[in-house]
């Protein structure tokens, strides 16, 4: 009896130490699984934080999560918002309707650590089209948007080879689709390797205009940030246009910046302190792999990662400061 009580006692203790040292070593914010009122997500932010900027990151997964515990770690609050490919969510990246993200960001301007008039959009690439796509849409509800690599239109389903073969939008509000370009699926190319610049240059030129972005309807400030040699799609060219449409409309009173990196490709939004030596990607056409370049160079993807994370905790700092 007494040698079992000295086994349960030391377990005790081990579990004990366990516990503490596990609490000592671990410096990150543990998530808080959201699944309610038809969107889930993983919510981060400290016991202490109130009323500061709320920031959604549109996508979720690894890239949400770390930059939802990054802002949650500076003092804000931050929503790792999936939307697809998740069991309970659509499988596939068309037809998303926004009113799934009007519902998390309500939920999200309910919490006691969040600002319900400061809460913001972030995405990279594909989501940082749909960032700036919510933002302008849900103008009285989001108070602006950070946009890495961002898109200055909305493009059809088709432009992910994963997706079904019939065009449809990529997006959609009150039942309507949000104006998109209509655009063949990506082919296999002839070498072994992908060039997708060409591709989306290829786009009918009335229909880029009927689908451009109206961020000039955003009602907060905007951050671009892309680099100069994006050779995924010309992000930093789309970064101008939106620029010179937001500058051009005198309903948009908020500042807009744009930064572009010379030698920075499509990895720039991701951890500033990990390794930038990726330099390129594989896309599944007709059950074969291709590999495609990230484009800009080891050096200039460090450069920019570390460069666009200080933007972007000043952008919320001038936001939490802003009456």
């Amino acid at each position: 009896m007494k040698k079992a009580l000295l086994y349960i006692l030391v377990a005790a203790v081990l579990a004990g130490g366990y516990l503490v040292l596990d609490n000592l070593l671990y410096d990150g914010i543990a998530p808080t699984a959201v699944n309610t009122d038809g969107f889930q997500g993983a919510y981060f932010a400290q016991d202490g934080t109130h009323n500061q900027p709320g920031v959604v990151l549109l996508g979720g997964g690894q890239w949400g999560d770390y930059w939802a515990q990054e802002l949650a770690k500076a003092g804000y609050a931050g929503l790792s918002l999936p939307y697809s490919n998740r069991e309970g969510l659509p499988p596939l990246p068309e037809e998303i309707p926004i009113e799934y993200f009007e519902r998390a960001i309500n939920w999200l301007q309910d919490q006691p650590a969040v600002d319900p008039n400061k809460v913001i959009v972030m995405g990279a690439s594909r989501n940082a089209e749909l960032a700036l796509v919510v933002a302008s849409t849900l103008n009285r509800r989001v108070s602006g948007a950070i946009a890495y690599c961002p898109s200055s239109v909305s493009w059809s389903n088709t432009v992910l080879p994963y997706n079904s073969d019939e065009v449809k939008p990529s997006w959609t509000y009150r039942g309507q689709a949000i104006p998109f370009v209509p655009m063949p699926k990506l082919k296999a190319p002839d070498s072994g390797e992908l060039e997708t610049l060409s591709y989306w240059r290829s786009a009918d030129s009335a229909a880029v205009a009927q689908a451009a972005i109206p961020v000039e309807q955003i009602n907060g400030p905007i951050l671009l940030l892309s680099g100069s040699d994006d050779q995924v799609w010309p992000s930093a060219e789309m970064a101008e246009h939106l620029t010179r449409r937001a500058l051009a409309s005198p309903a948009y009173t908020h500042t807009i910046k744009n930064k572009i990196w010379d030698d920075a490709g499509h990895m720039i939004s991701g951890d500033p302190n990990g390794p930038s030596n990726v330099r390129q990607g594989t896309m599944v056409i007709d059950d074969n792999s291709y590999p495609y370049d990230f484009g800009g160079t080891e050096a200039g993807d460090a450069i920019a990662k570390q460069d666009a994370a200080w933007e972007v905790m000043k952008f919320l700092e001038r936001l939490a400061k802003d009456n």
